[in-house]
């Protein structure tokens, strides 16, 4: 499927509406890269931009769509803290709010980057935001580590 791009709150109602706002859902993988990187020769390619993107699988226990792929380019904040032992990974329900010039992806409905920016929810801001249904992305496999086994 082609990615949709979130530019305005009927975008970010409709993909909330559509995946049900991440209920009964799972953060699967993330993939994040930037624009830096080191050549052959050893010297630095270093863009003057925000260059960094993040890819996140998420999957949920409901059919069409049964998983999505947000990419996050223009990434100005992330924060993902893991489940710790004995606690399930679960999203209840999700936001994605406008907040001047940067969407804001949380998993928690009451999360807001103004009030809970150091709270205990995963959250990730950029400026730019799309999404595309993966609905045979599902299972354990690795989509993002192809070839790799863990």
């Amino acid at each position: 499927m082609n990615w949709v791009e979130i530019n305005e709150q009927s975008d970010i109602e409709h993909l909330l509406e559509h995946f049900g706002y991440f209920h009964d859902g799972c953060l699967r993988e993330m993939y994040m890269w930037t624009g830096t990187y080191v050549n052959e020769d050893l010297s630095m390619a270093v863009p003057g931009e925000l260059d960094t993107n993040v890819k996140i699988l998420f999957q949920r226990q409901f059919a069409n769509p049964s998983a999505i792929e947000i990419l996050f380019e223009n990434v100005t904040g992330v924060q993902i803290i893991p489940s710790p032992e004995n606690y399930d990974s679960i999203i209840r329900d999700a936001i994605i709010l406008k907040v001047e010039d940067n969407f804001y992806w949380a998993d928690d409905y009451n999360w807001h980057p103004k009030e809970n920016s150091d709270a205990c929810s995963n959250w990730i801001s950029a400026k730019r935001m799309k999404w595309r249904e993966v609905n045979d992305w599902m299972g354990k496999q690795n989509r993002y580590a192809i070839g790799e086994s863990y």
